[in-house]
């Protein structure tokens, strides 16, 4: 498996959690004092699309054909 299938196929995941975190949204939260932060987990969320974004367009290759005319 290459790595932009691997990256494609992490980046839809996340899609995935941010399509059901934003659906049903749930409060944070501290218990015994431990803080859960949904609008954190949201925020890294989106980071790893964006990072994501960014690794995929890194590889794209693409070629330019030009002609020069003197």
């Amino acid at each position: 498996m290459s790595d932009a299938i691997t990256i494609q196929a992490i980046k839809t995941q996340t899609l995935t959690l941010i399509a059901n975190l934003t659906e049903n949204p749930k409060p944070s939260y501290t218990l015994d004092g431990q803080s859960v932060s949904w609008a954190d987990y949201l925020e890294r969320l989106r980071g790893t699309v964006d990072w994501c974004d960014a690794k995929l367009a890194e590889g794209d290759c693409f070629e330019v054909h030009s002609q020069g005319y003197t």
